[in-house]
């Protein structure tokens, strides 16, 4: 079943994944992206009356609750099925997020943030195990570096509507804000939906005993392409994968089989993640700031600089995706890494000059992270295509809570900490310096540890632990 779902051209079937996955990542981008705009207004005497460093804290608490969540749901999703958790996780969602509009001080606030999290990180692992096991490998790269991109769709949503809601001419400073927060609820319904027609992975079904429902999902997608009027070779029996059911694996068993058996793989891992999370989650909760408190512009003109932002990183994984696929992961890795580093680091010194006003910086970051955006999707790719399928689930889970709670947690609130009153440039530029070695450092890694997965099975990447017999693994 694996190899007849390798051998598939891109059909329908194929888009409806991605409709219904791809939301997961909207919803994320939206959220992040109205906390960082509604920062500023979150900072006035008529609303929360916050600080730049209480507004950090949002953000990391809201990266808090995706690592518990991660955590969490990545071990019910090895257990119950990627199709249930990704319903559950969007719920959980759904209901805190809206919740959360209705704050009345910081502590409700980081609570109903908290609880968000913790959905949007349950479908990180949900999500990544169910777009590599429904792909064909020939596209797996691009499908999830785009699918992963789409987060600035999301984003773009959210400076788009800010521009509106945070204007006081339309909307008085305590409502424009509120109303942000529903916006992600309104459209999640529609995700559900679109996610409720999916089918399990027939690959999870396999290894937990269900092979006749799995051979049903099979042949209804290869009778749908077929109706198509695509021509399916048949699969020889050389290529069949037998598997037997095992029972499920802790986190302990998980770490202990990831460290024992793939060592260099897991250093890889977790360089890739926390070195893309430090980058972002620093630069992306401060942004709203800097451009506020360094360049002094209002907070209902935000929206106008983060929507070319959010368009240079969506541009990024949709138009050089595909090179993941022809080029390789490892060439591909260490060139988005090491590229944007080297422009970070370029951007900091004239950052410190007083060289640049909102629009020069906008377009510094729109150039790094047209690179960067593509390199930190292709990092939670990598985690969930090296290691068996019995723990994908776990392992992604495992990688990403370690990588925010090392790279990603503390971010936010060090950040809008650098940024203080805007009295000195300092600070802050020291702050990009490191985010740029931190960058680099991760590309490096990814050319010396990265695996070349581009075009191969996840069977052959990495077998199944409950293989009868396992195919050859591509080296470590």
């Amino acid at each position: 079943m694996p190899a007849r779902l390798d051998r598939l051209p891109w059909t329908r079937f194929h888009w409806r994944v991605i409709l219904g996955l791809g939301a997961a990542w909207i919803l994320d981008g939206l959220e992040i992206q109205i906390v960082a705009t509604v920062g500023t207004v979150l900072q006035d005497k008529q609303t929360l009356h916050l600080t730049a460093a209480d507004v950090g804290l949002l953000g990391s608490v809201y990266l808090l609750g995706e690592v518990v969540g991660a955590l969490f749901f990545g071990w019910l999703t090895d257990r119950l099925g990627r199709r249930k958790l990704f319903l559950i996780t969007l719920i959980t969602y759904l209901v805190a997020s809206g919740i959360a509009g209705f704050a009345t001080s910081l502590w409700f606030l980081l609570i109903f943030r908290f609880i968000a999290g913790l959905g949007i990180g349950g479908e990180y692992t949900a999500i990544n195990s169910a777009i590599d096991e429904l792909i064909p490998a020939k596209y797996r790269g691009r499908t999830d570096i785009a699918v992963n991109g789409t987060y600035w769709a999301g984003a773009m949503i959210g400076a788009g509507a800010s521009i509106f809601l945070l204007n006081p001419d339309l909307l008085p400073v305590n409502v424009g804000w509120r109303i942000g927060f529903f916006i992600g609820p309104v459209l999640g319904l529609v995700a559900i939906y679109l996610r409720y027609v999916l089918p399990e992975s027939p690959r999870w079904l396999m290894t937990h005993g269900r092979n006749e429902e799995a051979e049903r999902i099979v042949q209804d997608i290869e009778d749908r392409a077929t109706a198509q009027g695509v021509r399916l070779e048949p699969v020889p029996e050389s290529r069949a994968l037998e598997v037997t059911q095992r029972k499920p694996m802790s986190y302990w068993d998980t770490a202990r089989v990831i460290l024992r058996d793939y060592p260099s793989r897991a250093f890889l891992g977790f360089a890739m993640m926390v070195t893309q999370a430090f980058l972002y989650n620093a630069i992306f909760f401060s942004n709203g700031s800097v451009l506020h408190n360094f360049y002094h512009v209002p907070s209902d003109n935000l929206g106008y600089y983060f929507f070319p932002f959010a368009v240079g990183n969506l541009l990024g994984p949709l138009t050089i995706g595909h090179l993941f696929d022809t080029i390789g992961r490892r060439k591909m890795i260490m060139s988005t890494y090491c590229a944007s580093a080297i422009m970070l680091a370029v951007s900091a010194f004239f950052f410190q000059a007083g060289l640049l006003n909102a629009v020069t910086q906008t377009l510094f970051w729109c150039v790094i992270f047209f690179l960067a955006s593509a390199g930190a999707s292709s990092a939670y790719l990598t985690v969930s295509e090296i290691f068996p399928l019995e723990l994908r689930g776990q392992a992604i889970a495992l990688f990403f809570a370690v990588s925010q709670l090392a790279g990603g947690v503390a971010a936010p609130y060090l950040f809008g900490a650098l940024i203080g009153d805007a009295s000195a440039r300092g600070p802050l530029t020291v702050g990009y310096l490191i985010g740029a070695g931190v960058m680099f450092a991760g590309g490096l890694i990814a050319w010396f540890f990265g695996v070349n997965a581009e075009g191969q099975s996840l069977e052959n990447i990495a077998a199944p632990l409950s293989a009868v017999k396992r195919p050859e693994v591509s080296p470590a």
